[in-house]
């Protein structure tokens, strides 16, 4: 980054979970796709990460999302996903995000009452369907990427805990879905703590046991989540419920209901028989915000069978953000520490 450098940056959070929206300067990386993309900052830019991510400028509940030109025909914009430790293919309460900041600010024009955008992500390309009124976004449903099962009941051995059972899903990331009670969970705020802590354990014996990559592009790959799930209910109105809640590594929890992590649910709830397409599901997060899911139809990637979901929430702009790079601070790249961070990162 260079000392003259400014980065002006819109905050933003979709049903709790806050999904930062970087609106300018910051050069479009080099590559001829978003994966490209992403993979040219994970690997050889990531001080843009640290930057704004770890602290002063971050925390340990930021993500940030960097708007790009589309490289997908008939695509509207771009959105490379960075989080504390990774950068995800794809992100359900980031795109509700982006999809907000773009509308609201005027980056793509808003059409009332309901806007069609076509988002170009890592994970690849992705429909979106903002409802407007008066030059807000009401709500943002978004059609997620093709999402599928690759293990039922896995088993997964835990250091100090024993044999866990796990589904193993993608919704725009590799999940270890757990079962919440079974381990004691009733998926109450007041129990973070704990459940980012098991959580972690968790992941990193399943991404140890089970190695996963994507049929469609392999460089998508790993087990990145532990998500905690309750059973699925019928509430008053008929509708299936389920509420859950995801760790984020290196120990938050994602304070909206996940959009990825629903959709990996969804996934497994198709394969297991418990819900079928067209039928509503609520997808409830630790905090009780809600996403409103839905598998719109069955697909197939690579040998595998699929579903095409899609998760409706809303969004909020919380600020701006002007980011100028002073030569002289100390911590160009910032710092963590544990105690708000679970554990410090390089």
């Amino acid at each position: 980054m260079q000392s003259t450098s400014t980065i002006t940056v819109v905050g933003c959070h979709a049903e709790g979970e806050v999904g930062r929206v970087i609106t300018g300067g910051v050069p479009t990386p080099p590559g001829d796709s978003l994966f490209e993309q992403r993979e040219y900052l994970r690997t050889r830019a990531d001080e843009l990460r640290k930057f704004l991510l770890y602290e002063p400028r971050g925390g340990a509940f930021v993500h940030a999302n960097l708007i790009v030109p589309a490289t997908t025909p008939g695509a509207d914009a771009g959105f490379i996903i960075m989080e504390a430790t990774d950068y995800p293919a794809m992100s359900g309460s980031n795109s509700i995000c982006v999809a907000t900041v773009l509308l609201e600010t005027g980056m793509v024009a808003m059409v009332e009452p309901e806007t069609r955008l076509r988002l170009d992500t890592p994970g690849g390309p992705i429909e979106v369907l903002a409802q407007c009124r008066d030059g807000r976004c009401l709500n943002v449903r978004t059609r997620n990427v093709p999402s599928f099962v690759t293990a039922l009941d896995a088993a997964v051995e835990v250091p100090g805990l024993g044999t866990v059972t796990a589904d193993i899903a993608y919704g725009g990331a590799f999940f270890a879905i757990v079962d919440a009670p079974a381990l004691g969970f009733a998926l109450t705020a007041d129990e973070a703590r704990e459940l980012v802590e098991l959580g972690e354990r968790i992941k990193a014996a399943a991404a140890a046991q089970h190695l996963m990559a994507h049929p469609e592009n392999p460089g998508i790959r790993d087990i990145t989540f532990t998500q905690f799930a309750a059973p699925v209910v019928t509430d008053e109105q008929g509708r299936k419920v389920g509420r859950n809640t995801v760790v984020i590594s290196p120990g938050k929890l994602d304070r909206s209901p996940c959009g990825t992590g629903s959709s990996a649910r969804l996934a497994v709830l198709h394969a297991r028989g418990q819900i079928g397409e067209g039928e509503a599901f609520l997808s409830r997060s630790v905090i009780d915000t809600e996403f409103q899911c839905e598998i719109v139809e069955t697909c197939r990637v690579g040998d595998l069978p699929a579903v095409s979901p899609t998760l409706r929430g809303r969004a909020w702009i919380t600020g701006s953000h002007h980011y100028t790079f002073d030569p002289d601070d100390p911590f160009p790249q910032g710092y963590t520490l544990s105690d708000t961070w679970y554990r410090a990162l390089d």
